[in-house]
């Protein structure tokens, strides 16, 4: 199999590697904005650099894989869908609701498969989360927190590319929640700080949020996260049941103290960050997508799934603009 990655910064570095190590996966052609770190990345890994996005294309791949910037995400969804190929996408399909839509007709006309990367999908802990919550170890499921704290801010010209906290971070908790529980949010009520940095005040962002969602049964979730969080890199989920409760993330690393006596003590080497943190699971969401193009595996998360995910983003953020409830029926989807 010859695979295109589009984007040699610090995700598409890794995905590389990852092919590189794939039985299935032949050859990969790189390609980046940055003709250097292209050819650098593909001299480290035995890859071939391409000049230009247009050779991805014209080369003869089985497969794209796009990790470039963000504002290029949806044309070359668009482009891959017309050329016929399977793609796989690091979150989001597009900053708003009109691209991520417009990409996803290209993708329903051209009838190819495109998988969305929520690594979190893959990570054992949420795995055996959801594994106990459809199981019924829980019981009836009333009760669910989920944390993403990174230990720094990004840097300053990040921020207004990003699509702000609830569309860049939190996203990854709103796509977590469906797929664990396996019930949809209904409405939200969001709120968020940007007494931090400045850099978030000058371009309209927060830089802590919170959220609390309601789920199509009456399950009551919360979600937060924050761009200062200096004890660490902090992903968790909660879900506390009528018999039972279960965490994600808490381990000999999870960045938090207790206070009590007899408490566990403080992480000695805490999480640095989301490549660290969830390095296995972004192993296998590639080869999840390299069976996604042999035919060997139903599409793991496809647009819709993105698209969701981002509508409860949208609808955060309405809801922390305007002040206000927001139900996700006022948040246009596909057909809507």
């Amino acid at each position: 199999m010859r695979i295109g990655l589009i984007g040699a910064g610090r995700i598409g570095a890794f995905h590389a590697a990852s092919l590189s190590r794939h039985r299935e996966v032949g050859s990969l052609v790189i390609t980046d904005a940055d003709r250097q770190r292209a050819t650098g990345l593909a001299d480290r890994l035995g890859a071939t650099a391409a000049p230009g996005v247009d050779e991805v294309f014209t080369w003869g791949v089985d497969a794209v894989v796009i990790t470039a910037a963000t504002s290029a995400h949806a044309e070359l969804i668009g482009r891959a869908a017309r050329a016929g190929l399977p793609v796989f996408c690091e979150k989001p399909i597009a900053l708003d609701l009109a691209g991520t839509l417009a990409a996803l007709a290209e993708v329903d006309a051209a009838g190819t498969a495109l998988q969305l990367g929520f690594q979190r999908r893959f990570d054992a802990g949420y795995t055996a989360a959801r594994e106990a919550v459809r199981g019924g170890r829980l019981g009836r499921l009333h009760t669910v927190r989920a944390i993403t704290s990174d230990p720094a801010p990004p840097p300053p010209e990040y921020v207004p590319l990003s699509g702000g906290l609830y569309r860049d971070c939190l996203v990854h908790d709103f796509d977590i929640l469906r797929w664990v529980t396996g019930h949809e949010v209904t409405e939200v009520y969001a709120a968020g700080s940007d007494a931090g940095p400045a850099v978030f005040r000058e371009w309209g962002d927060v830089d802590t949020a919170a959220a609390v969602l309601t789920l199509d049964d009456g399950t009551l979730a919360t979600a937060t996260a924050t761009r200062c969080n200096g004890a660490g890199y902090d992903v968790r989920m909660e879900l506390a049941g009528e018999l039972d409760q279960i965490a994600v993330g808490l381990d000999d690393r999870t960045p938090i103290a207790s206070t009590e006596p007899m408490g566990p003590p403080a992480a000695d080497k805490p999480w640095t960050g989301f490549l660290e943190r969830f390095a296995p699971a972004y192993e296998a969401e590639l080869a999840a997508f390299v069976d996604v193009v042999l035919g060997e595996r139903p599409n793991p998360c496809d647009g819709r799934e993105a698209l969701q995910a981002l509508r409860i983003a949208e609808a955060c953020e309405l809801s922390r603009r305007e002040r206000r409830l927001v139900r996700l029926a006022e948040i246009p989807g596909m057909g809507g």
